[in-house]
């Protein structure tokens, strides 16, 4: 499903059709996100990119945390409608890009980022060329010293989310496709209970951006 208009019209399907928190990656807290997030220790003022990040309450813990440079991403513009509906005034403290992570345009111009935070977005992308475009475009935004978090099904995990294919993954893997700009400084693995009860094998690691090295697109 490599056209973004397939893409948007899957997700806000998905948001149109179901309550945000009976999604199978809803989290109350996201409570692995957040222990990451805290290993890193950013500033307040840290540019802070939640990629693909529907209706995420990771947005409510970080504004309740003082961060207030938070860009948040999605292809679906109905699933951010939802969660500036749930955040209230808070909404306008939060720089929204709708765009897709694949073909992107809006987020090559939003300057470099302190953190790139992924969860249950990569695994999605399972064309080779979809993959490249995303991993592409996280090298350019994360600056050196910068970190990313990304939270995908584990190897051993389901085949399928969303009624999708997924492309599953373990730390090598994700180490690879950042190459050695990026140091892997923590990874585990993590089971998630969906609201329906059933359980999703995750892999969640954290990268750090070499400050000494640069990424040449060319």
């Amino acid at each position: 499903m490599a056209d973004n208009k397939n893409y948007q019209s899957h997700w806000d399907q998905v948001y149109n059709n179901t309550e945000v928190c009976r999604l199978g990656w809803y989290e109350s807290t996201p409570e692995p996100s957040l222990q990451l997030i805290r290993e890193c220790r950013l500033p307040q003022d840290a540019a802070l990119l939640a990629v693909g990040a529907g209706a995420t309450t990771l947005v409510d813990e970080l504004l309740a945390a003082g961060f207030h440079n938070i860009i948040v991403n999605d292809i679906s513009p109905l699933a951010l409608e939802k969660l500036k509906q749930r955040l209230g005034g808070e909404k306008d403290k939060v720089r929204w890009v709708i765009d897709d992570l694949t073909r992107p345009r809006a987020l090559q111009s939003i300057g470099p980022v302190d953190l790139w935070h992924d969860r249950a977005v990569l695994h999605f992308f399972n064309e080779k060329e979809e993959q490249e475009a995303y991993f592409n475009l996280l090298k350019k935004l994360v600056k050196p010293g910068g970190f990313v978090i990304l939270a995908a099904f584990h190897l051993n995990g389901a085949a399928k989310c969303s009624g999708l294919p997924v492309h599953r993954y373990d730390q090598q893997m994700m180490a690879e496709k950042l190459g050695s700009c990026f140091e892997l400084q923590q990874a585990f693995e993590y089971t998630h209970t969906m609201p329906s009860g059933d359980k999703r094998e995750y892999i969640y690691t954290l990268f750090e951006k070499n400050k000494w090295k640069t990424y040449n697109l060319a």
